[in-house]
């Protein structure tokens, strides 16, 4: 992996439609059953992006992704550029709209390529437990562009309110808040880290998560 600089944020998190009763102020009533990831959640908050920590029960099957970056999918760009990885689906002719970062805009790239990647093992986005996050500075910037990662990453995970389940607004970009591109509760262990150089010319974001396989005949792991 590329050379790490000091910059470094870390939190911890994970999937959260777990009885409430589970789990007081980050600390655990019991372990959690064999087969099971169960999340510590801060106290006072309704939508969260990360929680205390997560715990996993015994004999968990959990699936470790390879870190993915984003596909070049705007071949109107010069190969090796950094809009070269702008998906297109997304944004139509590589165009961003207003307020949106190219790293926000790589990042959406990198989580739909990780649903994807998810999708040939049978698991979903709600199934992700733990992620870790490698970003580089775009052209010109003095750091990583984290708050532009933050939304990209709020459009897949962390955007439902606790309190009734429901899906919460959130912004691409300067654009007002809008409902997510998936609906999703699960928060995963964060780790995101500001590095020297990506291992792909263009690349500002590098992402790799661990899921956890649902419970059989369950339907979820909780």
């Amino acid at each position: 992996m590329s050379t790490r600089r000091t910059a470094i944020a870390v939190a911890a998190t994970a999937l959260v439609c777990i009885p409430a009763s589970a789990v007081a102020h980050g600390t655990f009533a019991k372990p959690p059953r064999p087969g099971t990831a169960v999340p510590a959640l801060p106290a006072g908050q309704d939508n969260p992006m990360i929680s205390d920590g997560v715990a996993i029960g015994a004999n968990t099957p959990i699936y470790k992704s390879s870190g993915l970056g984003p596909s070049a999918l705007n071949t109107a760009a010069p190969g090796g550029s950094e809009q070269r990885y702008i998906d297109t689906a997304v944004f139509p002719a590589g165009v961003l709209p207003a307020g949106v970062t190219i790293t926000e805009a790589q990042g959406i790239n990198v989580l739909r390529r990780i649903g994807e990647n998810l999708a040939k093992q049978g698991l979903s986005y709600d199934d992700v437990i733990t992620m870790r996050v490698f970003l580089q500075n775009s052209t010109g910037a003095v750091t990583a562009d984290f708050a532009g990662w933050n939304r990209a990453y709020r459009q897949f995970f962390a955007n439902t309110s606790l309190s009734t389940g429901k899906a919460i607004n959130v912004p691409m970009g300067s654009a007002a808040p809008a409902p997510p591109m998936v609906v999703n509760p699960a928060r995963p262990s964060r780790a995101a880290l500001e590095i020297e150089n990506l291992p792909v010319g263009g690349w500002l974001v590098e992402v790799e998560v661990d899921a956890v396989f649902p419970s059989k005949g369950k339907g979820h792991k909780h």
